[in-house]
Parts: structure tokens; sequence; C-alpha cells
């Protein structure tokens, strides 16, 4: 199979670079293995929360030129990543998927009732400018029988810690009843597949319109709207009071739906996209260039492209691999950044930073990855395996794979017409 760019891994970095390449006129595949870490996301996008001493960033752009000169943002020049942050939105707003935010941070509600510094967030969500202003007074807190993926004690807590008199109701439903006989199946996209029927979200209002509490806002999970917005829109249209959805453990509903909006984006422009494939083997040729690989159910079958993007995700997605004395990139064997005395690996304190999350694959500065030292002219990386940030502490996950996502893009768009 020949393609013109072939994408390793369909997480938000692998998408978002696909459909760049694709609306360029490019011909893409992206290879995924499995579900991506969007079915963790709790609706927003990170830039840059914090910065590397841990002070809280208002204007994340401010913070960048503090980072370290390893860091995968300092490999992008300033007003390259102004023009990115103007456009990410609008590609997003392309694939059905409406964003609220700024150049600046905001605020918004965690799943256990704490607040967030945050660049983006889906328009399913309340946000705040600044972290102690709520803007109600009384709130009613709405969970459904059995649902334990939602926790609406620390909600609560964490609105009366704000001077918000807050009230909580658990309500039942006969469509949910079923479900509920197995706790497993009581899962937040299986509810939201019960509420894509109108029938049923419109017994829920009637429910919550008996509940007669004196309410300023109605608090719930966020288990509306799987495969589009529209029961969601539809929900917020007919109820008497604004709706503040807070998202749940996983799996995200609003996630989940993220993914499968940019998913059709990216095959609705012509992409090919392979889902439940992984691979398995690669060859370079003797002037160091990927000439094909290899996947594990197309056998035998070589996929060919003028350029390779990795965007495989660092440790959870096996982007990376950790030995007792190594840590190896198990696809081309490029170069891993990484401490090689393992005690520096942690910190014995859990809630410290981890060594081991910078850790990642090196790259040069247009992103080409390193293998033996020498650079691999048509193997980009992209994304959470790059090395050079912690982005659990600085909050920039996100951020790193959209801008590297739009660099890699732009930097083969612009290699291929030379």
């Amino acid at each position: 199979m020949k393609f013109d760019t072939i994408i390793i891994g369909g997480g938000l970095a692998g998408l978002i670079c696909g459909i760049r390449l694709q609306q360029s006129g490019q011909r893409c595949a992206i290879i995924s293995t499995g579900q991506s870490a969007l079915h963790f996301s709790s609706g927003s996008f990170d830039l840059l929360g914090y910065s590397p001493d841990g002070h809280e960033l208002v204007h994340p752009l401010e913070g960048i030129e503090n980072l370290n000169e390893d860091h995968p943002y300092r490999q992008l020049d300033i007003e390259v990543i102004e023009r990115y942050l103007s456009e990410i939105p609008q590609m997003f707003k392309s694939s059905g998927i409406n964003l609220q935010g700024s150049s600046s941070n905001h605020y918004r509600i965690t799943p256990t009732g704490g607040i967030k510094n945050t660049w983006l967030t889906l328009d399913d969500f309340h946000v705040f400018d600044a972290r102690d202003k709520f803007p109600w007074e009384k709130a009613l807190v709405v969970n459904f029988d059995g649902f334990l993926d939602f926790y609406p004690q620390f909600i609560v807590d964490a609105f009366e810690s704000h001077g918000v008199k807050t009230y909580f109701k658990s309500i039942s439903l006969p469509v949910l009843d079923k479900i509920r006989e197995n706790s497993t199946e009581m899962r937040s996209a299986n509810i939201a597949r019960v509420f894509e029927s109108p029938e049923h979200l419109d017994r829920m209002i009637e429910i919550l319109g008996i509940l007669d509490i004196d309410s300023e806002v109605i608090v719930m999970p966020a288990v509306f709207g799987l495969d589009s917005d529209k029961p969601l829109n539809y929900l917020k249209s007919k109820l008497s009071k604004p709706l503040c959805l807070i998202p749940t453990s996983f799996p995200s509903v609003p996630g989940i739906r993220t993914q499968q909006q940019l998913i059709q984006h990216f095959t609705a422009q012509g992409g090919t996209h392979l889902l439940g494939d992984s691979v398995v083997s690669a060859i370079l040729d003797d002037d160091n260039r990927v000439i094909t690989i290899k996947t594990l159910n197309q056998g035998e079958v070589n996929f060919v492209a003028n350029d390779y993007i990795l965007a495989t995700g660092s440790f959870i997605n096996k982007g990376l691999i950790a030995s007792p004395d190594s840590v190896v990139e198990p696809l081309f064997n490029i170069d891993v950044d990484y401490d090689m005395d393992r005690n520096n690996w942690y910190d014995k304190n859990f809630f410290n930073p981890q060594p081991y999350m910078n850790f990642g694959v090196k790259t040069d500065k247009d992103y080409r990855a390193m293998r033996a030292g020498k650079r691999i002219d048509n193997l980009y990386a992209i994304g959470s395996i790059l090395s050079g940030s912690n982005m659990l502490q600085e909050g920039c996950g996100a951020g790193v794979s959209l801008l590297t996502a739009f660099k890699v893009g732009d930097t083969i768009l612009s290699t291929n017409k030379l």
C-alpha cells in the first residue's frame, strides 16, 4: 500500500497531523492500535499551566521562554507558536468540535470537584476567569442511582468550600435499570447511549423538574452526547436552569466524541484510518531512510510512504518501553533520552515531579528522529513520545501534541514542494 505519509498512532497528535496533511492534498494513512488517551480526557486541552518551578501561569506564551532548552516547545519560534494557536481552534471547529478559550488560561472543574487551569475547553463545560469565583450561590448536584464513576460528595464539598449552598439528589430511571443490574455496565458511555433518545431525555427532564430544589444551576455528570453534541444541546434547551457538567472518570464521553469527530473529519478528507492494527516491523535502507513497514493484521503487505510519523505516545501507550536498566522505542529502535542510572528515574515522594516523565525519543530541530546519533530523514516524532517535558507537572500534554503535529505537517508539506 502506497501513501504520501503514514502516521503510526491515532491519538490527538496523530489525528491532528493527519487532518492537516490530508487537507493540503496529501494521501495519508493512520495506523492505530486501539483507543487513544482521548478516552481519558476531561474535555480540556492544556498548553502550559505551570512554570518549571511550579508557579501557575495565566499567560502560557510568557512561560515558554523560561522552559528548558530541550523542551519540545523551544524548537519552535514564538511567532510560529502564535500562528498555530490561532489556527488550532478553527481546525477543531471544522471537525465539529466547539471550544472556548483564548491566549490566556482559564479555570474549570475537575472530576473530583477541584479547580484546574487550562487553555481550551469543550463548550460542554463551564469555565471561570478566576480560581475562586463561582457564578452561583445555590447548586443542585444530581447523580444516577448506581453510577460509581461520578463523585457527588466531592463535588458538594468543593462547591460548599467556594461558598455555594449545595444540595444533592440521586435519581432513578427505568431505562437505566437494566444496565444498573451489572455495575460494570453502569459506565458513562453506556448511559450516554441511552440518552441518545429524546424520549429518555424527556423523562429525565420531567424528574429533574419535580425535584423542586431552590438552586441556580443543575450539576450532573458528563454523560450526554456520545456521537454528537445534539443530545446535550437538546437537554440544555429543555431545562429551566443552566446545566453544569462535571467530567467523570474514564471512559470520558466528551473524549470519545472528540476522537470520533476527529477520525470522521480525517476520513471525510480522504484519509485512511486503520483502527485495531499495529506496526510490527520496519525496514531502513543504507541511507538511513524508512522504506517500508508491516502491520500485524496485513501480514506481508508492505506499507510504503515518502514520510512516516511516529505518534505512539509514551509509556502508557507503549510508545516507550522500560526495562530494569533501559528505556527503548520498540518499533524503529530510535535513540531515547533517559538517565542511565535507574535510581534517578523517580522521586520517592509520589507527589513530587517524577524524572522519568521527561524521558522520550531524541529528534533534530524539525522533530526528525535520531538513530545511533544519525538523523532519519523521513521519520518524524510528535506528541508525548518526545523527550524534554514533564507533561503532568507543566500541564502541556495537549499543547505538545498539537503544536508538534502542526509543525511536522508543515515541514512535510514544504519539503515536498521543493
